[in-house]
């Protein structure tokens, strides 16, 4: 295929394209891109209430090409083998006021978007990748979650501030991951601060205690395979797999529990906020089929501490099927949704990671929801009014789900242009796969080299999530996002 057809901005036209047909915008606004004018510094605002806490060692872990930095990690020994760890996260409400042109415009996309082609972002860049990110040696100001974990990885006290922070060092997953691993050196920006490896080496040692006691209580261990698209310039070469590392996990837990924190002051202030839930799955009896399939045994009602016991000895005694075997639970599971809750008002916790109190609130800058909660924090802080009334949650609550499923649809379909591309040149030829997707709306498949998911348009009668079938491709369509695989 000749290499200009398979440039980033054809996919960028495509995204594009994608986003408008789904209700999302790609294009600022004018009156946003006027006031973002009007916005030449990060927040200054100081008060009693805004602690200053810029001289801990402060660091960041993410994507190695992520600008937009929402929270940053730190950690303090204390007696009896307890830790405290402190969750920074960034302040954009500080800049970004409810009603404004940007917050309107961020409120209709209600998420980033991150395409092949590139990222669609939430709020314009100058805020989330500079004035309101939580960039390598600049003070900025955050929103600090605390919680206390003792020597059995327990969360024994909590709290949550304002304050003014700096992150001593930017670093990222695989990297750090490596280094954890003793499989790599560690990154220069850690290494320019003295102290900071014993931090992460903390750090990572309180990760591995909340884990293991989530796991106990019935958190499911899952992994999926995340393609990535691989660039030579601006020709797309490749669609790589991302799997979980060990930062990647530190940074999870450690967002659950602030997450969890935030739940909880919330709930106790009775200020209405927007809750994350998984619920109950409905096809748990494929899971039971799934699980018999691997010589495992579950119970016929659905049992998160069983499945988990489940995915473990696949993932201990069969790792080559684990990740096939994992991506059928997620699939099977369901997608998450957000539902507003009110004082006083119990609905259903968070199935996959067994927890109740679950809110999004650590990714401000790329998330609707956790601008949202975070004003509803500060509020509760202040002992001011609410933001948003019980309506307004509800309301945004809904759009929520219903934008950010949009913006799957298009991160999947761009992600499909771009395997496409990579793919036109082989119809006809073979592939294993494995189902990930049997519906009313078609049957679905995914395979590894490239990672990307097509359809099943012939034979698929009698497949179901997490069959392995051999399949041909039949067509590829670049425009339109189409993969058709026939079953050999």
């Amino acid at each position: 295929m000749p290499q200009n057809n398979l440039r980033r901005d054809r996919l960028g036209e495509i995204a594009r394209r994608a986003m408008i047909q789904r209700g999302l915008e790609p294009e600022f606004p004018p009156a946003a891109l006027a006031e973002l004018r009007a916005i030449t510094a990060p927040s200054d605002e100081h008060g009693p209430t805004i602690l200053d806490l810029r001289e801990l060692l402060w660091c960041s872990i993410d994507n190695d090409d992520s600008r937009d930095l929402d929270q940053l990690s730190v950690a303090e020994q204390l007696d009896g083998g307890r830790v405290k760890i402190r969750i920074a996260i960034a302040d954009v409400d500080a800049l970004v006021r409810a009603g404004s042109a940007i917050d309107k415009h961020a409120q209709t996309n209600t998420t980033s978007v991150y395409t092949a082609a590139g990222i669609f972002p939430m709020l314009p860049e100058p805020l989330s990748t500079n004035l309101t990110s939580l960039g390598q040696d600049v003070d900025r100001l955050a929103v600090v979650i605390d919680f206390t974990v003792d020597a059995a990885g327990n969360v024994v006290d909590s709290g949550v501030n304002r304050a003014r922070v700096r992150n001593r060092a930017k670093l990222a997953y695989d990297a750090t991951a490596a280094w954890l691993d003793g499989k790599g050196p560690l990154q220069a920006p850690a290494q320019r601060v003295p102290g900071l490896d014993e931090q992460l080496r903390l750090q990572d040692k309180v990760a591995q205690l909340m884990k293991e006691l989530r796991h106990k209580e019935g958190a499911l261990t899952l992994e999926t395979l995340e393609a990535r698209p691989v660039f030579e310039g601006e020709d797309l070469v490749d669609m790589r797999a991302e799997s979980k590392n060990r930062a990647k996990d530190l940074i999870e837990d450690f967002m659950i529990a602030a997450n969890g924190v935030v739940a909880r002051l919330l709930e106790k202030k009775r200020v209405p906020f927007m809750r994350r839930v998984l619920r109950t799955p409905e096809r748990w009896d494929k899971i039971v089929a799934l699980a018999h399939e691997v010589g495992a045994h579950l119970p016929g009602s659905p049992d998160a501490k069983a499945l988990e016991e489940v995915l473990c000895r696949v993932r201990r005694e069969r790792p080559e099927r684990f990740a096939d075997f994992s991506l059928s639970v997620v699939k099977l599971l369901g997608r998450g949704e957000y539902a507003m809750q009110g004082p006083g008002e119990d609905i259903s916790g968070h199935f996959g990671l067994a927890v109740r109190e679950y809110t999004h609130s650590t990714a401000p800058n790329r998330r609707y929801p956790d601008l949202v909660t975070q004003r509803a924090l500060k509020a509760a802080l202040a002992d001011a009014r609410p933001p948003y009334d019980r309506g307004q949650m509800m309301e945004l609550a809904q759009k929520c789900t219903r934008q950010e499923d949009a913006a799957n649809k298009v991160e999947r379909q761009v992600s499909k242009s771009a395997a496409a591309l990579l793919l036109v040149d082989r119809v006809h030829e073979r592939f294993d796969g494995i189902v990930t997707g049997a519906g009313d709306k078609g049957t679905w498949a995914r395979i590894s080299h490239p990672v990307v998911e097509g359809k099943i348009v012939r034979g698929f009668e009698d497949l179901d999530v997490g069959d392995k079938v051999k399949l041909e491709l039949i067509h590829a369509d670049v425009d339109r996002g189409f993969i058709d695989f026939a079953r050999v």
